[in-house]
């Protein structure tokens, strides 16, 4: 692959744009989103300038930006996903055991390579290039213990001029040797990090001990003393997954009142704190997340797989705790967020609760900005916010073809996205306005097209008069 200039972008993209502002299940569906049929998408340097009804943008375009038509398809912000583990790609549909078995068995011993540069570099070439194949362009992704694994996940990530944000894992009892550090290690090697790579190019520091078991008291209070020196940088765990982990917290911590206390008491709940699944909560555990703006990643490939659990969507919001959606490779079993929100939508069914199509892909988008604290820069199609993007073409398939016949609504023609959707849905990913994934295989901005640059693959919403809201 050769080298791609991180610089931002300059273009003109014409297309059907969906994007949210609010959400949908608080602020109500017609007040939560803008959507456009014929949309001019102007992009300089790498930053949204301009969004608005081709007609009347086209006459002013500067004639030296490359102009893009994606019609009949639709453009959204890009995907973002925030919780997934790089170096679990070869172990992602390993024979799905309980958690801890899941872990000791497949999870640790896969990680325990990733001192080796090599491996490391080749795992974060497969996760970007996979990440964007499936039109996901901001992770938070937990490296290994290895400071060479997060050394390659920032570089490949700022080779692409990509939005994310990870961090190497803290964890010095039960694992293999080979994986644990000590908790001064875990400070200074983290320390070391974030001096190199917080705020260079798009790039997030995530301070990230693993989960609690995994973490002595003095590593956890080394892990407090460096979430107060940055108050400003993600920090990103595990919570509440499967009993037997619970379980397993009780006798490590016998002091706490339940799981999340023990996050408390070392100052790791606060905003932009990400705890992965929180399935088994209590309501107390809610309130205390909710109260500092805490984040509860749902998991819900992961869940289904490892037969954890079935989050509680509607409690959650009760309790005015801020929800994000994952795929958690590799306990997941897809990169494609499409796929996620489908399960997602199965794991709420079994609950009672539903999943619209507005509401999945505000998550996707919008919602999932706000969970990892990057709302003002990621999420919307908008003046002012980094232009990366996702092209879908939602009837992609034959199957989606022939379903798309009877569409009538937007609402319909996401919700049959979401539950039928994934990679071959992706037609283009834009990174700060960069081409930088193509399902026909091209790389590099487009240039100047006097014709659509995919043609359309019919079904429904395409054409018609001019909607917006």
């Amino acid at each position: 692959m050769s080298d791609i200039h991180p610089a931002g972008g300059t273009l003109a993209i014409r297309a059907r744009v969906l994007s949210y502002h609010a959400h949908p299940l608080t602020e109500g569906v017609e007040a939560s989103y803008r959507y456009i049929e014929d949309v001019l998408v102007v992009v300089r340097d790498g930053m949204v300038e301009a969004v608005g009804e081709a007609a009347g943008l086209l006459a002013d375009l500067d004639p030296a930006i490359p102009l893009v038509d994606h019609r009949p398809h639709l453009l959204m912000p890009g995907f973002i996903d925030p919780h997934l583990h790089m170096p679990q790609t070869q172990v992602i549909g390993s024979y799905g055991t309980e958690l801890m078995e899941w872990l000791s068995k497949y999870t640790f011993p896969e990680e325990s390579r990733y001192g080796d540069p090599a491996v490391s570099d080749a795992a974060a070439r497969f996760l970007m290039a996979e990440l964007l194949r499936n039109g996901t362009t901001t992770a938070v992704a937990f490296c290994t213990s290895h400071p060479q694994s997060a050394e390659s996940f920032f570089s490949e990530a700022d080779r692409l001029g990509l939005r994310m944000v990870g961090g190497k894992v803290m964890m010095d009892r039960h694992a293999p040797d080979a994986l644990l550090d000590t908790p001064e290690r875990g400070y200074d090697e983290s320390k070391d990090l974030i001096r190199r790579w917080h705020g260079r190019g798009r790039l997030s520091y995530a301070i990230s001990p693993r989960f609690a078991p995994t973490s002595t008291e003095a590593q956890l209070e080394a892990t407090g003393v460096l979430a107060a020196e940055h108050p400003d940088l993600h920090i990103q765990t595990h919570l509440s997954e499967n009993h037997g982990e619970i379980a397993f917290v009780a006798e490590l911590f016998p002091w706490a009142e339940d799981y999340t206390a023990v996050y408390e008491r070392y100052g790791l709940v606060r905003r932009k704190a990400l705890f992965g699944h929180c399935i088994h909560l209590s309501e107390r555990e809610r309130g205390a997340l909710a109260e500092r703006e805490a984040t509860a990643v749902f998991c819900p490939t992961s869940n289904l797989f490892l037969g954890s659990g079935l989050y509680d969507r509607d409690a959650a919001l009760a309790a005015g705790l801020r929800t994000g959606i994952a795929t958690d490779i590799g306990g997941g079993t897809s990169y494609s967020m499409l796929t996620t929100a489908a399960e997602g939508y199965k794991v709420l069914a079994l609950r009672g609760q539903k999943l619209r199509g507005h509401a999945a892909f505000y998550m996707l988008t919008a919602g999932n900005a706000d969970a990892i604290g990057l709302n003002d820069r990621i999420g919307q199609v908008a003046p002012g916010f980094e232009a990366d993007f996702v092209i879908l073409d939602t009837a992609a398939t034959p199957a989606q073809r022939r379903r798309a016949e009877r569409i009538e609504t937007l609402e319909e023609e996401l919700f049959v996205l979401m539950t039928t959707g994934d990679e071959r849905n992706v037609v283009a990913t834009y990174a700060a306005g960069r081409k930088v994934h193509s399902r026909d295989g091209d790389r590099g901005l487009p240039g100047r097209l006097d014709q659509p640059a995919f043609a359309p693959s019919g079904g429904g919403m395409q054409g018609g008069e001019t909607q917006a809201r």
